[in-house]
């Protein structure tokens, strides 16, 4: 029976493994990111996770309601004022060329395929929101703040991958790593949950009225 508990988790391993050493290679490329995400799908720290998560309460209605919303529309959204949530999305979306719908699907079959696809849906939103940069100090950042909001272990993977190659690579910056990662998780300790929040609905909702009412002091403005 052990011998096939580890045939069963050896495809996921390897693709952990993998992902990992591509993702030393190209820290930037999306799809190995993506791909180590999916080989973490199916770990205890991942249920761990969904755990924790649904201690909260207004976290787990939204599980169970297994809410996801359509792809924005940009041009739509620019329409907006401008100092709602729904412009300044937009406004990011559209001056750095993003592609709102640039992540990749994952079909929802149970709770955790649900926190895997709503999370990359709200990924911008949550750079947005936040005021986290999108270049890599600013992504780790986010990854730490995430990590004290969900405490996914995609997150925890990253940050850890991150600290390895700037150790490696460019150690000089090490200090301004540690800091946005410092930051990002104090920031994430404090305020209320994101993933629980439905901003489809209130595109209209002024970004400082959001920032306000979930207790954000974004890092940048």
């Amino acid at each position: 029976m052990l011998l096939a508990q580890q045939r069963r988790i050896s495809p996921d391993l390897k693709t952990v493994l993998k992902s990992l050493v591509c993702l030393f290679k190209e820290p930037g490329n999306l799809d190995y990111v993506y791909d180590l995400e999916d080989g973490l799908r199916k770990t205890k720290a991942n249920s761990l996770v969904l755990d924790w998560l649904k201690t909260q309460p207004e976290v787990a209605q939204l599980i169970q309601e297994r809410y996801i919303a359509p792809i924005p529309d940009i041009e739509k959204l620019l329409q907006y004022p401008e100092g709602s949530l729904g412009y300044a999305y937009a406004s990011y979306i559209k001056k750095s060329g993003f592609d709102p719908g640039f992540y990749r699907q994952i079909q929802v079959e149970d709770d955790i395929s649900y926190v895997l696809l709503r999370t990359r849906q709200t990924h911008d939103i949550w750079h947005v929101i936040t005021g986290f940069n999108t270049d890599g100090p600013g992504e780790i950042g986010l990854k730490a703040f995430e990590i004290a909001q969900t405490r996914r272990n995609l997150a925890v993977a990253l940050v850890a991958v991150a600290l390895l190659l700037t150790l490696i690579k460019a150690p000089d910056v090490l200090p301004d790593l540690l800091e946005q990662i410092t930051l990002g998780y104090k920031m994430g300790s404090k305020v209320k949950p994101l993933f629980a929040q439905k901003w489809e609905e209130h595109w209209d909702k002024p970004l400082y009225q959001w920032r306000t009412e979930l207790g954000i002091e974004p890092i940048f403005s």
